[in-house]
Parts: C-alpha cells; structure tokens; sequence
C-alpha cells in the first residue's frame, strides 16, 4: 500500500525494476528499525560497565563505589543476541552508535537503577533464564516504549516506526523467547515477502481491469475526488479476490478495513468495505470467485 501510494505521486508509470526496488526499501527500513531498537535495549544494560567504571574511578571512591553490581552487563540473554552473526552483521552496516544519543542511554539506565524490579533482579547472584529475559523486557516495554523522549527521538530516526513499530516489537519478543529462531537475514517471512511482491506486481499489471471493476461502484462519487488511499486499497482488495485463491474473502475484507480506518478518514472503513462487499457479490454471482476451500482439502 505505501509503494502504490508513493508510486501515484509520479507521473510516469514504474517499471518492475523500480516495483521491487521501493518494495526492497520498505523491507530494509523494517530491518534498520529492528537492529536499531534491538541494539539500543542491548546498550541500556552494557550501560552498566561503563556507570561501574565511572563510580570506581571516582576521586575517593566507596565501598559501594568500588563493588557496584554489574550483573546485568553479564545476562546470558543479552550476550545471545549480540553474539548472534547476523546481528552483528547488521549493526555494522547500519552503524547505530552514530544515530544514538548517549546522553539518553544513560537517564535511560539511571531510571532503571531505581526501579524495584532491577533491585530484585540483581539480589539474586544466581543467572535464572527467567530472569534475564524478564528485565530485558521490562527495560523495553516499560523504559523505552513508554517513555515519551524514547518515542519521540526513535520516531525521529525512523519515518516508518508508526507503521512498523507495533510488528517490530513482537519480533524482538520472539528474539528475547528464542534469541536462536530469528535471522536478521531474512527477517520477513520468505512467503510473506513473496506475497507482497506478487501483490504489489498484480495490482499495478491489473490496474484498469481492478478499475473498471471498482468505479461503476462508485454510484454518486466522483472518482477522482475519492481519497487516493481509498482506492488503492479497492484496487488490491479486488485484486485478492481475483487472483489470490488461498486469500478468504471475508480475510480481505477485515483486513483493508482495518487498514482504511488506521490510514486514510473517518469515514473510509465503511466505504471501502461497502464498495469492496458489493464487488465481492457480484463475482460470486458471475463465477469469478475460484478460492481454494482448505476444510474440504483436509477432509
């Protein structure tokens, strides 16, 4: 939907070479979001060795000073990840280091010296799988996602963490359950960027056809005066009906919706799946419905 929508900004009409580059843009945006999120979590606990090095290295130390806990630093969870090679791979050509603000690092890991959780997680000199994953996902859900200058300064570096934000997160839950299961290579799903690709090439090859389809619809609009996402999401609606037989009708309608209520007006939920209903009758009515009925297959 984002390529079509930035396709339609330019005159001339895309080749398929620009199709898969702007798709492949979209794709390594999610994946620089991902290492960047991922890296920033693993460097609030490293945090940890260089506030232990500053308390030693004070004029006149403590006792306290010279034997701060620096347990976190060491959770076998975090050191998974950033041993992981695709991990590093990414982190090297992304380079987040050159993106951060140090400064929000440290407020970051100080808010966190001060949280009961951290004071029971390092009372325990025990290294608990539990544990170790359950403070990386405190320090993520409660000390970056929900703090207003994390947010701000996240959404600054990356356009797209409105869009992927919600998606990314669940990712890194995966990574903290099963550091081993998730490959920055491949991020994506192989069959879900498959399809992506297909759907994409298909709504653009297929336009005047998911047109003509659309348009006597419209009854008293005015078709150019139609939201542009509006109709690019009927166009790829219809376009899954017509040529995507494993997609269930009502699976399409819920989901651009969905989609039409999150990106385009108030207004637009209903209209598209008005229109997109009204089209999906009319093709059950002439035949033009094939869909793969997987109960009967099991069966």
């Amino acid at each position: 939907m984002q390529v079509l929508y930035t396709l339609s900004t330019v005159d001339e009409s895309p080749t398929p070479t620009r199709l898969q580059a702007q798709l492949d843009q979209h794709f390594e945006q999610t994946r620089d979001l991902f290492t960047y999120l991922t890296w920033f979590l693993t460097q609030v606990l490293r945090y940890t060795e260089t506030y232990a090095h500053k308390k030693a290295s004070k004029h006149l130390p403590t006792e306290a000073d010279l034997n701060f806990n620096t347990k976190l630093a060491g959770n076998e969870l975090l050191w998974q990840i950033l041993e992981k090679e695709d991990f590093k791979k990414q982190v090297n050509r992304l380079k987040p280091e050159s993106r951060t603000e140090p400064e929000l690092i440290r407020k970051i890991h100080q808010q966190l010296l001060e949280t009961s959780l951290y004071k029971e997680y390092i009372s325990n000199s025990k290294r608990d799988k539990k544990e170790e994953k359950k403070i990386m996902e405190f320090i993520l859900n409660d000390l970056l996602l929900a703090n207003p200058v994390f947010i701000s300064h996240i959404s600054e570096l990356f356009g797209n963490f409105d869009d992927d934000g919600e998606s990314i997160v669940q990712l890194i839950g995966t990574l903290l359950q099963k550091p081993n299961s998730l490959s920055l290579d491949t991020l994506i799903d192989v069959e879900k960027e498959k399809f992506a690709r297909e759907l994409l090439r298909t709504t653009v090859e297929k336009d005047s056809h998911l047109t003509s389809l659309i348009v006597p619809k419209l009854k008293n609009w005015d078709p150019d005066r139609i939201a542009v996402l509006d109709m690019i999401m009927m166009k790829m609606g219809v376009a899954e009906f017509l040529y995507f037989e494993t997609i269930p009708p009502k699976v399409t309608l819920n989901e651009y919706i969905d989609l039409a209520k999150e990106y385009s007006t108030a207004q637009s939920g209903h209209f598209v799946n008005g229109i997109l209903d009204n089209i999906r009758k009319e093709l059950e009515e002439q035949g033009k419905l094939n869909k793969i009925d997987f109960k009967k297959i099991k069966k």
